[in-house]
């Protein structure tokens, strides 16, 4: 199974586990940088502040925050929320910040009519399975898991949540990491920082990396690891990228971790989809959403949204951007 990382950040070095000072901050203040480890990676957050001590303690807090949400949302950490709901079929007293997930997914499900459905849990792990001996699921295999599958199925209220049908399960890795960037942004912020990074998976840019530098982002070519097919300034907004690159069941890009619950195999049109929106939630789910929708139907319901712009590369290496997707 292959991994790559979506984004290349055109910043600087980072040191896990800690704070790192840069002089590359400017008049406004130092450079300074966290890491932890969270959602299976390397996550950090870099601010500009003129006070060591302050961005230590946001940084911290930043920090704590992606943590918090990743111990309630892992599929595969057993003292995980989701993992109990998954494991048992209901979850009582469910925390607040699992329901504000999941209502957002409730949201995107109905706005991309059902192209974004978290209950794909099953399907994925029929891939998995069966990669596991070196083949595809089986037609049957197949059927079973999608008989599992319903965005719609999912009752959730302060007192519990619950499934509509035996083997039922759910991920959140397509909202959760852009969740926890939110959150540790609003952290940030409740210190006085007004110019950071963040990179949880997905990233946020707030302000700038200095007074004649953006904060930039470089999206990597789908088909050559070395290579940059994009990069562009990033400012108030946050930004995801989904791939067909990022976690592969077969070498030829056709089978990956990205699920059509219509059609139970992977989206055939794209190799790759870069979203800008308001909040890092969103740009989360709609780079999944956008992966199943295809291009045409994707770059249509981006123009309506809000703040989104979107850049879709397809299989052939086209590329097709929305009229406002920054360049540099």
């Amino acid at each position: 199974m292959m991994r790559r990382r979506a984004f290349i950040a055109a910043t600087f070095g980072t040191i896990a586990g800690g704070v790192a000072p840069s002089a590359l901050g400017g008049a406004r203040g130092r450079l300074y940088t966290g890491a932890a480890i969270a959602f299976g990676t390397t996550v950090t957050v870099s601010v500009v502040h003129v006070d060591a001590l302050q961005a230590e303690l946001a940084i911290s807090d930043a920090l704590a925050e992606v943590r918090k949400v990743d111990t309630l949302m892992s599929v595969q950490r057993e003292s995980s929320q989701v993992y109990a709901l998954n494991r048992d079929g209901f979850l009582h007293r469910p925390d607040p910040h699992l329901l504000a997930v999941l209502s957002r997914a409730q949201d995107l499900s109905r706005l991309t009519r059902g192209a974004f459905d978290i209950t794909v849990q099953p399907l994925w792990r029929s891939f998995q399975q069966a990669a596991q001996g070196g083949f595809l699921p089986p037609p049957e295999m197949k059927r079973q898991a999608m008989a599992c599958l319903g965005w719609n199925r999912i009752e959730a209220s302060a007192e519990e949540v619950r499934f509509g049908a035996a083997g039922m399960a759910i991920t959140l890795n397509g909202l959760a990491q852009g969740y926890a960037a939110d959150l540790a942004l609003a952290a940030l912020r409740t210190h006085g920082i007004r110019h950071a990074l963040l990179d949880t998976g997905e990233f946020i840019g707030n302000g700038r990396r200095s007074a004649l530098r953006p904060w930039m982002l470089g999206v990597p070519d789908p088909r050559d690891e070395g290579r940059v097919a994009a990069t562009f300034p990033v400012e108030g907004r946050s930004v995801a990228t989904s791939g067909d690159y990022q976690s592969t069941f077969t070498p030829d890009f056709v089978h990956h971790h990205i699920l059509d619950p219509a059609t139970g195999d992977s989206p055939q049109e794209l190799a790759s989809v870069t979203v800008l929106a308001p909040t890092g939630i969103g740009a989360d789910g709609l780079s999944t959403a956008f992966m199943v929708m295809g291009a045409r139907k994707a770059h249509t319901l981006a123009s309506r949204l809000p703040g989104v712009d979107l850049m879709t590369i397809n299989k052939r290496g086209i590329v097709w951007k929305s009229p406002q997707f920054p360049s540099l």
